[in-house]
């Protein structure tokens, strides 16, 4: 199962946000995402948050706090996400390889093309729910099951 890092890092009142359209083989092609990316061989999930934020936006975390794992499946793929939200930092953003970054409205992310999973714990961020256990199963682009520590949640098939 290949381990990654995701952060949501907030400044009044919006997330900065990753628009994946730079690379070509991408299962994110064209979301809009947190920051992140892979755990390095021995890297806690907390280095690799730091470095991948670094690396992906030119800022240093000041403040990040670990609020979760999501566990992702889609069509033979496994993930687990480490998931992350922060408010301090510091620095200045940079350009990203991996996409366009941009401050985006909370009251906006509805709009923007996501995982329909990633609603599910963003909700779980707002709330300011205690450390949680998140896990999703896709077919294709499609949620199929949602499971929130241990219980299955009702999912609104579209």
């Amino acid at each position: 199962m290949t381990e990654t890092t995701l952060c949501y890092i907030e400044r009044e009142n919006c997330y900065l946000l990753l628009h994946r359209i730079k690379k070509e083989k991408d299962i994110n092609k064209d979301k809009w995402i947190g920051i992140g990316g892979k755990l390095l061989d021995g890297e806690t999930p907390e280095e690799c948050n730091r470095r991948e934020t670094l690396e992906e936006t030119g800022l240093i975390l000041e403040r990040a706090e670990y609020r979760g794992i999501v566990d992702f499946f889609c069509d033979g793929f496994a993930e687990r996400m480490h998931l992350f939200w922060a408010d301090r930092f510091s620095g200045q953003i940079k350009e990203c390889d991996e996409g366009v970054l941009e401050w985006v409205q909370k009251a906006r992310m509805g709009e923007l093309p996501q995982w329909e999973g990633d609603r599910i714990f963003l909700k779980q961020l707002e709330e300011k729910t205690p450390f949680f256990h998140l896990e999703l199963t896709y077919a294709g682009d499609r949620l199929q099951k949602a499971v929130l520590d241990g219980k299955v949640l009702n999912l609104r098939i579209k």
